[in-house]
């Protein structure tokens, strides 16, 4: 990962030199322009001084002079020779500079640097050396100049050079300075780098104070870290007070809710209870009527048996008396029988919903017959109520499942709908229609009482929500009911309002109950 700091110095070290070489290439062409130019200048001024003094000394053939002529013309150091041809073109003259390893040729391997050549004339009127004339001035030689571009090509390699090493001077001495100025920086954001990490690793509790700086805006940021890490030693010692005061609400809340917990499973075993003990009564007090209807014909009888026994050993039996005794025969037995067959009914159904209720046994069940089984327990608390009941269910439908976790399911909806449908005095119907549809078994259980309020809708399978708290209710009754349907029977329940009167319960349930949800 690269620093910024590095980032920073490559940043401004490549912008400078950038820049001074974009400045130093400008300089470079300049210059270049001003040597080219200068350059030429020299070649014409040497060319016109040639042209002006040659020609006499040409036209007296006086070598000395031409020799000397053009000696002089080689103290320039960019001149390299100088060559004096008659008008034949043979050589008269010729001056060449002593060259060293330094200083190359004359004329550039790539022929951009060739010689000048300057063509001598006379004026014709007067037979005197001179330039001014047309064509038709005679000839009297010519001259030809080799000037060398190594002092150019040199002034603009150490000019190149000395710009090259500006520029790296440069850089290192912003390098430096750069480096100096970014310390002073960074110093400070590296100790406050390194007191983070020391209060990350030591959680905000050992983590040491930050020195002061006299850098203004360090020392400001500097300040706030202190005062934050020592925010942060109030907010942790706070913390761990609340985790502690956490600590031990929780283990009185735990054991508060473990207490709760055993009162609701009591409280609930309880409501089981009280309504298995209900059904016990009103199931007694109606076998008590066919049972005393019983025992009322059986005393009749053995009186009426007593009474002509007695005849018979007088020996004052007649005809009369014996069709009185065998009509008072034949209505006892009719009525003792009719009577214990009624008791033996009740008994049996009563017998078969309190087994299942007590041991919560799973079995294959006949759901219209044990329907009507449950209903018949009912009818003593149903017509106590003043409540009539109406049964429609598939004869054909076969469950394997719960039937005492159903029968508490229905005779919980059956007892709460006695208890909170229907004003005291007024006569009330209930309906509970049953159907299996792909293996799912529906049963809709509804009243035509007076129904839920809106708002209590959704609270109803709350626990120990009751709207006759302190006239009997618990508020646990069709919490039983929520809980068997969606835990122990796998299904689902829902309750609303009918559009005419009365509250409607739906519960949808698996015709077979799943084997890995109660065992």
């Amino acid at each position: 990962m690269v620093s910024i700091r590095l980032r920073l110095i490559a940043l401004f070290v490549l912008l400078v030199t950038v820049t001074l070489t974009v400045f130093g290439l400008y300089g470079q062409l300049r210059l270049s322009d001003e040597l080219e130019l200068r350059f030429a200048q020299r070649k014409n001024e040497t060319l016109l001084r040639l042209k002006t003094s040659l020609p006499t000394a040409l036209w007296n053939y006086n070598k000395p002079q031409i020799d000397r002529i053009i000696q002089a013309e080689l103290e320039p150091i960019d001149v390299v020779s100088v060559m004096v041809l008659d008008s034949r073109g043979n050589s008269i003259s010729q001056a060449v500079r002593t060259l060293n390893a330094d200083m190359p040729q004359a004329h550039d391997v790539d022929g951009n640097n060739p010689p000048v050549e300057a063509v001598l004339h006379t004026d014709p009127t007067t037979g005197t050396p001179g330039l001014t004339g047309g064509d038709a001035r005679p000839v009297v030689g010519k001259v030809v100049v080799s000037f060398s571009r190594f002092y150019i090509d040199s002034a603009l390699q150490k000019a190149a050079i000395t710009r090259l090493v500006e520029i790296l001077l440069l850089d290192g001495l912003l390098v430096v300075v750069l480096t100096s100025s970014l310390n002073m920086v960074f110093k400070p954001i590296a100790q406050l780098r390194d007191a983070l990490f020391d209060l990350a690793a030591q959680d905000g509790e050992a983590a040491n104070v930050l020195p002061t700086t006299p850098l203004r805006e360090f020392a400001e940021v500097i300040d706030g870290f202190n005062r934050t890490q020592h925010k942060l030693h109030l907010v942790i010692a706070r913390r761990t007070q609340a985790e502690e005061a956490a600590r031990v609400a929780a283990s009185y809340t735990e054991a508060a809710y473990h207490d709760l917990k055993l009162t609701q499973d009591s409280l609930i075993q309880s409501e089981k209870l009280a309504s298995l003990g209900g059904l016990v009564a009103g199931v007694a007090h109606e076998i008590n009527t066919p049972i005393g209807v019983v025992v009322t014909g059986a005393s009749a009888l053995d009186l009426a048996t007593q009474r002509i026994q007695k005849v018979f050993a007088e020996g004052a039996l007649r005809k009369s008396d014996i069709a009185h005794y065998l009509d008072t025969a034949s209505e006892s037995v009719r009525l003792i029988a009719s009577n214990a067959q009624r008791a033996a009914h009740l008994i049996q159904s009563f017998k078969q919903i309190a087994v299942d209720q007590t041991s919560e046994q799973r079995r294959a069940f006949n759901l219209n017959n044990y329907l009507h089984e449950l209903t018949t327990s009912l009818q003593p608390s149903l017509r106590k109520a003043n409540t009539s009941v109406e049964l429609v269910c598939d004869e054909t439908v076969v469950m394997d499942s719960y039937p005492g976790l159903l029968a508490q399911v229905l005779t919980n909806l059956t007892l709460n709908a006695v208890t909170h449908a229907f004003a005291p005095g007024t006569q009330g119907h209930l309906s509970i229609t049953a159907q299996c549809t792909n293996h799912t078994v529906s049963i809709v259980f509804s009243d035509d009482g007076q129904g839920i309020p809106a708002e209590y809708l959704g609270k109803i399978f709350d626990p120990f929500f009751t709207t006759r708290r302190g006239l009997g209710g618990t508020g646990l009754g069709l919490n039983i009911v929520f809980n068997i349907v969606t835990k122990q029977l796998c299904g689902s329940i829902a309750a609303q309002n009918n559009l005419s009167r009365g509250v409607r319960f739906t519960i949808s349930i698996p015709r077979v109950t799943p084997a890995a949800i109660k065992a």
